[in-house]
């Protein structure tokens, strides 16, 4: 179910979180309004500033996801999620489409942790729980991938997401969501979507 954090004391990193500044464009004054009510960044000169190093609530984070969602809708959250790859921090092994899309879950607990500790480890190679994941499944012998998202974050974002990490290893990529299967919005616990080239 999108929104609703899998467990307490979660954090996510600024970077990751400057995403919904970079994603927004031209509705920044809405990014400052919910992200500074949420105690996220402060505002200086009238802009909000995010420390590179701070690392904030994930629960407050959604919240403020899900009071854009509602102001503005799905089309910015998907434009949110194609920023993540610019701003997040990703593993240095993606070399094709293949490694792009495995890469997300990685990337994705690289930028959370929890009680100080990130959830994925890059010396150790080890991942830690807490927040869902992003799936992959390449189909045999087809430029087909599927990938289950069970996470609490918005479907259109991880769409967006998935479409940024293929594109920048197969521009024609598309990324559509599986509307035969289950969906988070319809309070569901993950999405699938199929990426092709």
């Amino acid at each position: 179910m999108q929104f609703r954090v899998f467990e307490k004391d979660i954090e996510v990193n600024a970077p990751t979180v400057n995403s919904i500044v970079a994603g927004l464009g031209y509705f920044t004054n809405l990014s400052k309004r919910y992200l500074s009510r949420e105690k996220i960044g402060k505002i200086v000169n009238k802009q909000l500033v995010l420390d590179s190093g701070e690392w904030y609530s994930q629960a407050a984070w959604l919240r403020a996801f899900e009071n854009i969602a509602q102001q503005i809708g799905d089309k910015v959250l998907f434009k949110i999620g194609l920023s993540i790859p610019e701003n997040a921090v990703f593993p240095p092994f993606v070399v094709d489409i293949d490694t792009a899309v495995q890469s997300i879950d990685i990337a994705y607990h690289i930028n959370h942790r929890k009680n100080g500790r990130e959830l994925f480890n890059m010396e150790t190679g080890v991942m830690y729980e807490g927040i869902g994941h992003y799936g992959y499944e390449r189909l045999p012998g087809q430029n087909k991938i599927i990938s289950v998202s069970r996470n609490p974050y918005p479907c259109a974002f991880d769409r967006g997401i998935i479409t940024a990490m293929a594109r920048k290893f197969q521009s024609g990529a598309a990324v559509v969501h599986d509307d035969s299967k289950e969906c988070r919005k319809d309070g569901r616990e993950t999405c699938t979507y199929i990426v092709t080239w």
